[in-house]
């Protein structure tokens, strides 16, 4: 069985709900995607809390960096991915350990295994190869 991205509407509803985001593969880097897409984040009134190990302990943005997703000091509602899909089953398995609601990889990104992972689980709440930022600008 092939991973459907849930419908437009569902979408949208993630979205209106979320209230803490948590980018995975944040970037220091003003060029690149995910800094870009966090200031988005951001500026629509979303916390955030950026997760990568190797910026741990930092702020980028005035985003708090932390090392995984279970050193986020609060309930996430989104966890919006920027890691390559190979690392998607990895994250699922970090995903499964907290009580996050929604499993979001950025646009290019999917992984068929990530999603077992997270519906053997009973975690449906599965967005794939989604940006975000396009997503907020349909709802504008």
């Amino acid at each position: 069985m092939s991973f459907q991205n849930p419908s437009q509407e569902k979408i949208f509803q993630y979205l209106d709900e979320a209230k803490v985001i948590a980018v995975v593969g944040l970037s220091a880097n003003p060029d690149k995607t995910s800094y870009k897409i966090a200031a988005v984040l951001k500026a629509h009134g979303y916390k955030l809390y950026g997760v990568n190990p190797k910026l741990a302990g930092q702020t980028i943005n005035d985003i708090p960096v932390v090392e995984n997703l279970a050193a986020v000091p609060e309930t996430i509602d989104i966890v919006d991915i920027f890691r390559r899909s190979e690392f998607l089953p990895e994250i699922a398995e970090e995903f499964l350990k907290t009580d996050a609601k929604v499993f979001w990889a950025q646009l290019g990104l999917s992984s068929e295994k990530a999603a077992e992972i997270l519906q053997e689980h009973g975690r449906n709440d599965i967005v794939m190869d989604r940006c975000v930022k396009i997503e907020l600008n349909k709802r504008a």
